[in-house]
C-alpha cells in the first residue's frame, strides 16, 4: 500500500506546479494567442487544481503532525496544530504556504487577473522548497539550497504547466498558429531544461556529497536515475513534437504533448518519493 505522505506530496506538488505553469505560460502568451475556449477550460482546470492544492496542503499538515504526535488523538487537537505551525520550521512555511494557497482559490473564483493569480501560483511554489530535503542545511548554505530548489521548483512548473495550456490549445484549436505556439515554447523550453538539469545537479551534489549517489540500483539513487530518464524522454519527446507540428499532423501533436505531460507527472511521483527518502552520502 502506497505512503499516504508520498501520495500527498504528489497530489500536491502535482497540483501547485501545473497551476502556477500554465499561469505562468498563458501571461506569457499575447491576449489573443489562444481561443475563448481555452481561456475558459483553463481556468476551469486551474480552479480544480487550486482547490486539491488547498485540500492537499491541509492533508500534509495533517500527516506530518501526526508523524510529531505518534498519534491521530492527539494530531487533531488544535493545540497541538497550532503548536507546529507556531513552533516548528515546517509549521512556519507551512501557515503562510497554507494562506497562499487560500488566497489563491479566493482568486480563482473571484475572476481575479491572471498576473495576480500567477504571482499568488509562484508564492505558494517558492514556499515548497524549504519542505523536505530543502531544509537540511542551516545558515547561508541552506538558504541557497532553498534557493537552488526554489528555481529548480520553476522550472518544472512552467515546463509541465506549458504543456498543459498546449494541450488545451490543441483540444480546442480555433483559429491558433500551433506551430508558432509550439515555437514560443520550445525557446522557453531551452532555458527551463537547462535550469532544472543545473540546478537538479546542484541539489544532488549538496546533499549527497557527489555528483551521482551510489549504489546506482538502490534507494534514493534508483529513484533519482528513474527521474532522470523520465526528463530524456520528454526532451525526445520535445523534439518529436515539432517534428509533428512542422508536419501538421495535430492529432498525432496532441496525443504526443499528453503522453509528455503524463510522463512530466510520473517524474513529480519520483521527486515526491525522493523527498521521503535519506539521501546516500558516502
Amino acid at each position: 500500500m502506497p505512503d499516504p505522505m508520498v501520495v500527498c506530496r504528489f497530489v500536491h506538488f502535482a497540483a501547485v506546479l501545473l497551476m502556477f505553469g500554465a499561469s505562468a505560460f498563458r501571461c506569457l502568451l499575447p491576449g489573443r494567442a489562444v481561443s475563448r475556449a481555452v481561456d475558459q477550460a483553463l481556468l476551469t482546470v486551474c480552479r480544480v487544481l487550486a482547490c486539491v492544492a488547498l485540500a492537499s496542503a491541509v492533508c500534509w499538515l495533517l500527516l506530518t503532525t501526526q508523524a510529531m504526535a505518534g498519534s491521530w488523538s492527539d494530531t487533531v487537537q488544535p493545540s497541538t496544530l497550532w503548536l507546529v505551525l507556531g513552533s516548528t520550521f515546517f509549521g512556519q512555511v507551512w501557515a503562510a504556504h497554507l494562506l497562499f494557497s487560500g488566497l489563491l482559490v479566493t482568486a480563482m473564483y473571484a475572476r481575479v487577473q491572471l498576473r495576480i493569480r500567477c504571482l499568488l501560483g509562484f508564492l505558494l511554489l517558492i514556499t515548497l522548497a524549504p519542505v523536505g530535503h530543502g531544509a537540511m542545511l542551516d545558515g547561508w548554505q541552506g538558504q541557497l539550497l532553498m534557493l537552488n530548489q526554489a528555481i529548480h521548483l520553476t522550472g518544472v512548473g512552467a515546463w509541465l504547466g506549458g504543456l498543459l495550456v498546449l494541450w488545451l490549445v490543441l483540444k480546442h484549436p480555433g483559429e491558433v498558429n500551433v506551430q508558432r505556439l509550439l515555437w514560443r515554447f520550445s525557446q522557453m523550453g531551452g532555458a527551463l531544461v537547462a535550469a532544472i538539469v543545473f540546478t537538479g545537479l546542484v541539489n544532488t551534489r549538496v546533499l549527497t556529497g557527489q555528483f551521482w549517489p551510489t549504489p546506482l540500483f538502490n534507494g534514493f539513487a534508483l529513484i533519482l536515475l528513474i527521474k532522470v530518464l523520465v526528463v530524456v524522454a520528454m526532451l525526445g519527446l520535445a523534439l518529436f513534437n515539432l517534428l509533428m507540428s512542422r508536419a501538421g499532423h495535430t492529432r498525432v501533436l496532441r496525443r504526443s504533448v499528453l503522453v509528455e505531460g503524463l510522463l512530466g507527472l510520473a517524474g513529480v511521483a519520483a521527486v515526491s518519493l525522493l523527498g521521503t527518502l535519506p539521501p546516500l552520502v558516502i
